[in-house]
């Protein structure tokens, strides 16, 4: 969420920088029109209210032939007064949800364009394998070495799900401790949350109002599933007043994700690449309300999940994100994209994004400040640290060997027992 004072005060800039995410200007235009109207309507209703009181308080010093029509205008005026109050939440829940929809500012480096094929190629890590073998996709590298029951759990649970068993559930799971140890390493508090939520904390994260489509949602108890731990880490300390000692929070937090996918239809239609529900790992920071720092833990998020990729050794390449393809919270944010030797392409992994206050604007989590003692907004930033089974597709194409074996990186060894391969035909 914005503050309405800076975008009355600062009108032209904000209609150019929320134009590069192709945000209307007459949107704020409108915005601005509720804003006014609404205070002006606060005025009018506060006036009538204070009117009323002096009214009521001189009715016991009223003579009887002035007290009728003290009485009278009084009515009048709780009327009038009653109806504007009417009109004031019409107008209040009209302004509420024009702010709401309102995207973050995107940073003055962040390049321009309307859609992903505008995105950046920063740089690219690692070798692209060169097999001397015709390699398999990861549905035939489950099938030959029995990893997967994917026609079974289609019957069971419908479109777009999985059941992985044996040695690849065994490294889905060791691929997960290996980032909490590495994060942990790094000082954040590692959590394991639910995927149940409650609406608000959608609309504290932004999830709300853009993707409700995307949602799954539980009528019968008003409850949705989350598609991310940010959701829930990002409304764990709302409406808290933090110290500034108490910055930064870091946080590592593990849960199930529910996704529909809603507009993949047809896209990603086999395997593990687009699920419905999926384990996540991620990272999280609360931090003070400037600008370097945050960047800073921007980049520091961005480092993290690049040296996971390279314990995983697999090669990968840093897109920056351009404002069209950005979502509404997003400030600035880096996608990370691994090779996927089947597809012959990159295929994103993680998204690393800083939000600025947007989110602790809508979570109402602030600090003081120790410098000039002021209450302020914090910043919050998140970052993959790992998705599964998405990550598997890469890890064992790029790993296989012709016997359909998969080769196990040195660094995560230790997380499966001292293999070195896994597989059928392993030894």
């Amino acid at each position: 969420m914005l503050d309405i004072k800076f975008i009355a005060d600062n009108t032209d800039w904000v209609k150019k920088s929320l134009g590069r995410k192709g945000f209307p200007a007459e949107k704020v235009d409108e915005l601005l029109e509720a804003y006014y109207s609404l205070n002006k309507l606060k005025t009018s209703s506060q006036a009538l209210a204070e009117e009323k009181n002096k009214l009521s308080n001189s009715i016991k010093s009223a003579s009887n032939e002035e007290r009728p029509a003290i009485i009278a205008k009084s009515k009048a005026i709780g009327e009038e007064f009653k109806a504007e109050q009417e009109k004031l939440a019409v107008l209040q829940a009209q302004f509420d949800d024009m702010i709401l929809r309102m995207p973050n500012y995107p940073s003055e480096d962040s390049p321009d364009g309307p859609d992903d094929s505008y995105n950046v190629v920063r740089r690219k890590v690692g070798e692209i394998p060169h097999f001397d073998f015709t390699p398999r996709d990861h549905v035939e590298l489950m099938e030959i070495n029995d990893w997967g029951e994917m026609e079974r759990i289609a019957k069971v649970s419908g479109s777009r799900t999985y059941a992985i068993k044996n040695d690849l559930a065994q490294l889905e799971l060791a691929i997960h401790m290996l980032v909490m140890d590495k994060l942990r390493a790094a000082g954040f508090t590692l959590l394991t949350v639910p995927a149940i939520s409650k609406e608000k904390p959608l609309y504290n994260q932004g999830y709300l109002p853009f993707a409700r489509d995307e949602v799954y949602y539980m009528p019968a108890d008003d409850l949705y599933l989350s598609g991310t731990a940010e959701l829930i880490l990002n409304s764990l300390r709302a409406d808290e007043l933090l110290t500034e000692a108490d910055l930064p929070v870091l946080y590592a937090g593990f849960s199930p994700c529910f996704r529909r996918e809603a507009g993949a239809a047809g896209k990603d239609t086999r395997g593990l690449v687009r699920v419905h529900q999926f384990f996540k790992t991620e990272q999280f920071v609360i931090c003070k309300n400037d600008l370097a720092e945050s960047e800073k833990w921007h980049q520091i998020l961005l480092k993290n999940s690049e040296e996971i990729l390279q314990d995983l050794e697999l090669p990968y390449q840093v897109l920056e994100v351009c404002t069209g393809d950005m979502g509404a919270p997003k400030y600035r944010q880096y996608d990370l994209e691994a090779w996927v030797p089947s597809q012959n392409c990159y295929r994103e992994t993680h998204s690393c994004s800083n939000i600025t206050d947007w989110q602790a604007r809508r979570t109402n989590l602030r600090y003081r400040d120790n410098a000039d003692g002021k209450v302020k907004y914090c910043h919050t930033l998140n970052n993959t640290g790992i998705a599964t089974p998405r990550a598997l597709v890469p890890f064992i194409e790029n790993h296989q060997q012709a016997d359909g074996t998969v080769r196990i990186p040195e660094k995560l060894q230790p997380y499966l027992g001292g293999k070195k391969f896994i597989g059928k035909n392993a030894k």
